[in-house]
């Protein structure tokens, strides 16, 4: 086992040390851990951010495993318990709290009310649309960064991060969606998940 101080060594020695403290000290939400939200865990992990809280009420499934961050021996396991285990292997000392449930409309705000961050990681737009209207009205600390359009394999360079409101961010192309004939594959998911990722870590940052 590396211990912590081995690890933060490593970090620092390519960041300041107050980047990494920052990073430690944050605190975020992923609601959905499919191809968006197992990504996006898994890149928060490895930037050290300290406090994971993690939600989601499947298991993971064949279909999951061409764009999503589990493998072969997590099928049929609740995807709150395999994501936990795979961060774990790259950051144990990372604090990771996962909840096996279905987000609604009446549950949300008391779920993710106390998190600054919340990366949104729904498959359906109905669900994204209600994540993201519940915090934006009833948890005004609560900053929602999206995912909406990547689905395909076209060039990923119109995947972008947007400021739309002052406390919503929107990430992908806002055109390609899943559809018959048109499902999602790892390269765009993961180009939309590290944007996601990446404005997380930007907001822990101070840059807006």
């Amino acid at each position: 086992m590396i211990g912590k101080e081995e690890l933060e060594k490593a970090f620092d020695a390519r960041f300041p040390e107050t980047v990494r403290k920052k990073l430690q000290a944050a605190r975020v939400a992923v609601a959905g851990l499919g191809g968006l939200g197992s990504n996006i865990a898994v890149m928060l992990t490895r930037c050290g951010v300290g406090h994971l809280f993690l939600v989601d009420f499947d298991v993971v499934d064949m279909t999951n495993l061409n764009r999503q961050a589990y493998r072969l021996p997590h099928l049929g396991r609740p995807k709150t318990e395999a994501i936990r285990e795979i961060l774990a292997e790259i950051n144990p000392y990372v604090e990771v709290e996962t909840l096996c449930v279905r987000v609604t409309g009446e549950n949300a705000a008391e779920l993710f009310g106390e998190f600054p961050i919340v990366c949104e990681a729904f498959d359906k737009p109905e669900n994204k649309a209600m994540l993201i209207s519940t915090i934006l009205k009833s948890c005004p600390g609560t900053t929602v960064i999206s995912g909406n359009g990547m689905a395909g394999y076209g060039e990923a360079n119109g995947i972008r991060t947007a400021r739309k409101l002052s406390r919503l961010y929107v990430c992908g192309d806002g055109v390609t969606e899943a559809s018959p004939g048109v499902g999602l594959l790892a390269p765009r998911v993961a180009v939309c998940a590290g944007h996601q990722a990446n404005q997380a870590v930007r907001l822990i940052l101070g840059e807006e």
